[in-house]
């Protein structure tokens, strides 16, 4: 506190921002039971504005006098986000539930974090609000109904931060920005490092014996202080952010090294009739080569999670659209839902949509993995950022920006490259008791040297430069950060870092039949009808009823139709029903028209055919699925249908079975249909006739006797189950993303993806293991070297990027995984 000329005692800086108060400001409020002097307008509203809110445990987490900044200038226009056609670009929304990332400019430490959560949490209508603090990104869900994107961004602004909708670009520039500002940082420490080489070598040849010791002891001092306090100041900002959140970081123990060093030189300086040499030298060589690996382990960490930044260049800035005829090129954040676009020969598809115009091939291997070109007629589906070969083709716009496959993949390549998985919530508990030892080791080894007051400093300052807790904290995100990035690359996209772990940890492969071991594409063999019936008649009556349903069967029995040009599309059907698991049913001409399984026809009460049901064992072990059909209550026909095995299931049946794994066959088809499946491939478990609701308590079962599950499902009827697995896979497609059940997502429908992404989640938790590894070795071997005094502070210096280089090094090598 001090006393103003009025008497009056004031703050000697601001409540909120810690920030120097004017004389003549009067900017004063009592909150708390006490008054609060603020140096400016904005500080005192965004303070009684955190006391109003009952927020005011924010400034019981952040130390007086290092708070909040001053608050940001809010965006202008802020009601322009409001707009759907502006939200268009950057919101995800599901009706009324509307979710979006923002960037926000101000925050800085934990407390930020806990102050904006729930901040907005306490905000009517807000769902949820989580703060990445790496990425200084708030991700808010949120009812449009109760409170609009305005009014959210307003009351950040009223608690002291500026929130914009994010945009990669805009991330780039941030980084590119923050990148520039160390490279500035390093090349001042590289200046000053090879001027003090010259005065060190100056003293060490005679000249600290002579009368300009003092001369270059000061020369000394004027390079290495700037050196410190500005190429060195992000050590110093981590270590303090840490302390100030009871946490010890990564860079405590250099700061520490750097400032002991920095402080015995300056007492050697300023006690002129001291014998001790100054270390001025080594401050700013630790300095320079310090920043060196940090933007090393910048760079290549870059370049090892680089998949990401790949999948964002694919996404097109302009497209050709078409009005009445007239090409006009414009930004894709013009172009709407049902415009059509026009794609040149060797241009990007700009959007996701379907050709309505042209034929050609079209190179999707960045999006699914797969090397040959797919060909695209009209009706076909494209996806954007895939390259059109050499055909023309008009498009139609079925999916705006932010809802294209790539948006997706390059959502869920973030969301796993940002996730922790299990190992690193270990990794990241055991850092700061590293640092705490490495603390410990420093102070005992100076005390073992205490004698020799200058060798003890040096030795000391070695151990805290040395050990390398950056390794360790990189070893598991640096892995899976390269592993999703990889997976995506070759269409498997994992959801998070978690899933990756467990995957390797499978015990009990489950696979939907339907669509996964076979492929889904069921084609009718024969009609077999009882006596007296009419073939071609009950065809075109179980087409006419069936081409109400989506089911794979109904599309085959309208195939069928389709192919003996059958009139059933004349025909009247009323009353139309379909019951997943049993069948369908309508009424056609007055009757009951029932086409399902055998049971439901049973349980109908149904009058059953002997003569038919006397066939169907001898069909049904054969892999062939029987659709019975009964009109007004009587058993007249059976559809005989099949369906081919997939030609890579067998290889990933091999696969699994070599390496102990068991496998269970889940299907809603009768049992002897899928134990002829199960025949075919080897044999395996068989679980038939489940309803689609009925998969998950399956999973459930196995989990409880002790199975680590994997399910491998098509991602839609098999939900449920997906869901409830250790680890659901759903089968998907470029244009079709699953991504609400599914732990991974594989854009093809090829299971031989499974055993890809099996073989890499395997290999990344042995990587991740090899780099705990790794960074264990190198600091048990090195921290010892440096406590017994054969390590000087800037072999420590050199020597301590290395492992995190390792460690980086070694996580990229799991992009060759695929290359075998």
């Amino acid at each position: 506190m001090q006393q103003n000329n009025d008497g009056h005692l004031a703050h000697a800086g601001c409540f909120h921002c810690g920030l120097p108060i004017a004389l003549g400001d009067d900017f004063h409020s009592r909150l708390g039971g006490a008054q609060r002097d603020f140096c400016c307008f904005a500080c005192k509203s965004v303070c009684e504005a955190i006391y109003e809110a009952g927020l005011e445990g924010y400034y019981k987490r952040t130390p007086q006098g290092t708070l909040l900044a001053p608050p940001p200038t809010p965006p202008r226009d802020v009601e322009m986000y409001d707009l759907e056609e502006v939200q268009q670009e950057f919101v995800n929304s599901k009706g009324d539930t509307r979710d979006a990332h923002l960037l926000v400019e101000g925050i800085h430490c934990a407390a930020c974090v806990w102050l904006i959560e729930r901040g907005m949490m306490r905000i009517p209508g807000v769902l949820t609000a989580n703060v990445n603090l790496a990425g200084k990104r708030l991700h808010i869900r949120w009812d449009d109904k109760r409170v609009k994107l305005s009014a959210l961004i307003k009351q950040l602004s009223q608690i002291g931060y500026a929130g914009v909708p994010y945009d990669p670009e805009t991330a780039e520039g941030a980084m590119k920005r923050a990148n520039r500002a160390m490279l500035f940082r390093l090349f001042f420490a590289g200046f000053a490092m090879m001027n003090l080489t010259l005065i060190s070598i100056a003293l060490y040849s005679g000249a600290g014996e002579g009368p300009f010791r003092n001369f270059f002891h000061w020369m000394g001092w004027a390079l290495a202080t700037p050196t410190l306090f500005y190429s060195g100041f992000p050590f110093f900002k981590g270590a303090w952010s840490g302390l100030r959140n009871w946490r010890l970081t990564m860079d405590l123990p250099i700061a520490i090294g750097l400032s002991v060093t920095y402080a015995y030189s300056v007492y050697v300086t300023l006690n002129v009739t001291h014998p001790g040499e100054v270390y001025f030298d080594t401050v700013t060589n630790l300095t320079f080569v310090i920043l060196i690996g940090r933007y090393l382990e910048g760079m290549f960490r870059h370049q090892a999670v680089a998949a990401t930044n790949r999948l964002m260049e694919l996404q097109p800035r302009v497209a050709t659209l078409l009005q009445e005829g007239v090409e006009k090129l414009t930004s894709i954040r013009a172009v709407k839902v049902g415009d059509r676009v026009l794609v040149k020969p060797g241009s990007k598809i700009p959007m996701d949509g379907v050709v309505r115009e042209g034929h050609s091939s079209v190179d999707e291997s960045m999006l699914s993995g797969e090397s040959m070109p797919v060909s695209k007629n009209i009706g076909a589906h494209v996806a954007a950022g895939t390259l059109n070969g050499s055909g023309m083709l008009v498009v139609e716009v079925q999916a705006a920006m932010q809802d294209s496959a790539l948006s997706k993949i390059i959502r869920l390549v973030e969301e796993a490259q940002s996730s922790k998985a299990p190992i690193q919530r270990i990794s990241d508990s055991i850092v700061p008791w590293f640092v705490l030892a490495t603390l410990i080791c420093a102070s005992i080894t100076y005390f073992l040297w205490a004698e020799n007051f200058e060798f003890a400093l040096m030795a000391a300052t070695s151990v805290l430069i040395i050990t390398c807790p950056c390794a360790l904290g990189m070893a598991t995100p640096m892995s899976i950060a390269v592993a999703s990035g990889l997976g995506a690359k070759h269409g498997i996209l994992v959801k998070n870092g978690e899933v990756l772990e467990t995957l390797s940890k499978v015990t009990h492969f489950v696979f939907d039949k339907t669509g996964t071991l076979t492929e889904g594409k069921m084609r009718m063999e024969r009609v077999i009808a009882a006596t007296g019936q009419d073939e071609t008649k009950l065809l075109l009556l179980a087409a006419a009823v069936e081409r109400y349903s989506e089911h794979s069967v109904a599309h085959a029995i309208v195939r069928a139709a389709d192919e003996r040009q059958l009139g059933y599309r004349s025909a009247s059907v009323q009353h139309f029903l379909a019951l997943p698991g049993s069948g369908v049913q309508a009424e056609m001409e007055g009757q009951c028209i029932l086409l399902g399984t055998l049971d439901w026809l049973r349980r109908e009460q149904v009058q059953l055919s002997d003569e038919l049901q006397a066939q169907l064992g001898a069909l049904e072990t054969q892999a062939q699925t029987c659709v019975h059909c009964a009109v007004a209550g009587k058993h007249v026909a059976m559809l005989v249908l099949a369906d081919t095995l997939r030609s890579d299931a067998q290889g990933l049946v091999n696969t699994l079975r070599a390496a102990g794994i068991r496998m269970t066959l889940l299907s809603g088809d009768r049992k002897p249909v899928a134990e002829a499946i199960a025949r075919q491939l080897g044999g395996m478990e068989v679980i038939a006739e489940v309803m689609p609701q009925d998969k998950d308590h399956v999973i459930q079962q196995l989990q409880q006797d002790g199975a680590c599950v994997a399910m491998v499902g098509d991602g839609v009827n098999d939900a449920p189950a997906l869901t409830r697995a250790n680890v659901g896979i759903a089968l998907g497609s470029g244009t079709d993303v699953s991504v609400e059940s599914a732990d991974i997502v594989l854009m093809q429908n090829e299971l031989d993806k499974v055993r890809l992404a099996t073989l890499l989640s395997r290999r990344t938790l042995r990587t991740i293991k090899q780099n705990i590894g790794l960074s264990f070795a190198y600091n048990s071997i090195m921290v010892p070297l440096a406590m017994m005094g054969h390590v000087t502070p800037l072999m420590a210096a050199i020597t301590m990027p290395i492992s995190s280089l390792l460690v980086i090094g070694n996580a990229a090598r799991i992009r060759n995984l695929f290359k075998r």
